[in-house]
């Protein structure tokens, strides 16, 4: 199929751009979305696999993924925390996965899911971004960032694409938190967590979260949630990664084995 027609058939986004910050960012939405990096190779990636293994009644299609990662926004900003375990079922491929893109010095986004599909698209929105930056001589807002993403994605719905993001970063004097998947959801919000260990994440979240925290209370209570996911998850694990994101950029806070943190939280109980 031409690479004109499959353009004709993607579905239009154009009525989604409603929270854009600038005229300047709405016209390089607009553009970005047209692009030939966004066409898809072709109509259904899911129904094109099935196809080159039709003699295979057993083959599957739905990966099975593990990870855990999660974002807060409280008084000093916004906090990331992930692992660094990367899985295919119960095979652990990896231990050593970052999975917090950089995307530039203000934002920051987290992977689930598919590794291909999250790291391949999050080079493109980084250099979507890079590229917003050298025409415009500013840094693009954090809601405009998310929009071109979620642009990409809701034209693959349906697609068998597999991504979980928790993107964070300053915009217009103040720090966001958006969440965004392959089902094209796109929200704003202060608490989120993604992965296979979410559920456990979510329950240290809840009964530590608030407003009011300080800095090192904040790296904490995500340092605790990743390590209890990946103690309880068998799909998550490896190395616990902290991020402080504030109006003016982003640090590392910490890089930790769980294994590790294993032992300090045991030998704290033990006082």
């Amino acid at each position: 199929m031409a690479l004109n027609d499959i353009l004709k058939h993607m579905p239009s986004v154009g009525d989604m751009l409603s929270d854009y910050k600038s005229t300047e960012e709405m016209d390089f939405i607009n553009l970005s979305q047209n692009k030939v990096l966004s066409a898809p190779p072709y109509s259904n990636p899911v129904e094109n696999l099935a196809k080159l293994h039709e003699n295979n009644d057993n083959i599957k299609i739905n990966f099975d993924h593990g990870t855990t990662t999660l974002g807060f926004i409280y008084q000093g900003g916004v906090v990331l925390a992930v692992d660094s375990r990367a899985t295919g079922g119960q095979y652990i491929g990896s231990q050593s996965v970052r999975k917090v893109v950089e995307i530039n010095d203000l934002l920051l986004g987290t992977l689930a899911g598919g590794a291909a599909d999250c790291t391949y698209w999050y080079r493109v929105l980084t250099s979507e971004c890079r590229l917003y930056e050298l025409r415009n001589k500013k840094k693009i807002s954090l809601a405009a960032a998310t929009k071109i993403m979620n642009n990409i994605i809701y034209s693959y719905k349906n697609s068998g694409l597999s991504m979980g993001m928790i993107l964070a970063g300053g915009d217009m004097n103040q720090v966001s938190l958006y969440y965004l998947d392959s089902d094209g959801t796109r929200t704003m919000g202060k608490v989120f967590s993604v992965g296979s260990g979410s559920i456990f994440a979510y329950g240290v979240l809840d009964s530590g979260y608030k407003w009011e925290l300080t800095d090192e209370q904040a790296y904490e209570l995500g340092r605790r949630s990743i390590y209890h996911a990946t103690h309880r998850d068998a799909y998550s694990g490896g190395t616990v990664r902290v991020y402080h994101v504030k109006k003016d950029g982003w640090n590392l806070i910490s890089e930790e084995d769980c294994l590790d943190l294993h032992r300090r939280y045991e030998a704290e109980k033990k006082k």
